[in-house]
């Protein structure tokens, strides 16, 4: 009996042995199976990946090339356009070419117009001619000290910062350069002599104005219509005289600019540039303007005899 189960012990031994061996290929195979499956798994990601990036980019391209022939049929309709507008004044300028001498001609053919009237006729069409062009030489004059003065308030704003528009304000007017610069940045109340701070400001602008030797300016002293209440001063026309000289004296002495480009005037109260019914307003009346005074010698040289011609 024993010897019996012994011998079926080892039947199942032998048994066992027998199905490991024939399994352990299958196991082999089944594990190289894996790797590469996972390997094609992740290749294909990345390919798809790819895939979905150049088709992204192709999208991009296909919506910036209609764009752009959009913009290129776009400008050339602006090119027909402006060739159309061209041909169209060009032959304006033939007609009125033809008409021009068409009409000289008539004139002389007339029994009543002779050849010698006819030549001051047209002599008298080229005068109109050149006061056109020295119209023209005016404008391209004013259009030059316009953009003279656009320069000058850009450096000027440069130079100064950024400081409150109530303390100071630059701007062109009329084709003048004015500095406008608070009372209350400038002196205490009653007072004409300028505050330390101030001089810092006047500085700035003192070293803008002396890179433009042939600048010259008016100092301005402005007052609101409160009566000046004081034993050394008379009014508020003193009051502004002595502002503005005040103003002129630390651009010459201290800034060294040119006394001879400078001048200094007081206008009280009376040209005010708010109502002095409100505090606001009084505040805005009470300043000191800086006038780029235009040089208006150009424009006399221009209207001289001759200049026009």
């Amino acid at each position: 009996m024993v010897s019996f189960i012994n011998y079926l012990k080892l039947i199942f031994m032998k048994l066992h042995q027998f199905v490991l061996a024939a399994a352990a290929p299958l196991l082999l195979f089944s594990c190289v199976s894996s790797k590469k499956f996972k390997t094609a798994q992740a290749d294909y990601a990345k390919l798809e990946t790819r895939y979905k990036t150049m088709e992204s980019d192709l999208s991009e391209c296909s919506t910036e090339k209609a764009t752009l022939a959009r913009e290129k049929a776009a400008l050339e309709r602006e090119i027909a356009l402006q060739n159309t507008r061209i041909s169209d004044l060009n032959g304006q300028v033939d007609f009125l070419k033809a008409n021009n001498n068409q009409a000289l001609k008539q004139l002389e053919d007339l029994s009543v117009i002779t050849s010698t009237q006819a030549e001051s006729i047209k002599k008298s069409m080229e005068n109109i001619g050149a006061k056109d062009n020295y119209i023209q030489t005016l404008q391209q004059q004013m259009a030059h000290k316009d953009s003279l003065n656009m320069a000058l308030v850009m450096n000027l704003k440069g130079a100064i910062g950024n400081m409150d528009d109530q303390d100071i304000n630059i701007k062109v007017d009329k084709g003048v350069v004015y500095i406008d610069i608070s009372d209350k940045l400038l002196f205490k109340s009653g007072s004409y002599e300028v505050t330390e701070k101030a001089k810092g400001v006047l500085g700035k602008v003192a070293q803008v104005l002396k890179n433009q030797p042939d600048i010259e300016f008016m100092v301005e002293g402005h007052t609101d219509n409160v009566p000046y209440r004081g034993s050394v001063l008379t009014d508020n026309w003193d009051l502004s005289v002595k502002r503005a000289t005040s103003v002129v004296r630390i651009l010459q002495k201290q800034y060294g600019l040119d006394p001879a480009k400078m001048a200094a005037a007081g206008r009280s109260e009376y040209r005010p540039v708010d109502d002095n019914g409100t505090k606001a307003g009084k505040a805005a009346n009470r300043r000191t303007r800086i006038v780029i005074l235009p040089q208006l010698d150009q424009f006399f040289q221009l209207l001289e005899p001759g200049q026009g011609k």
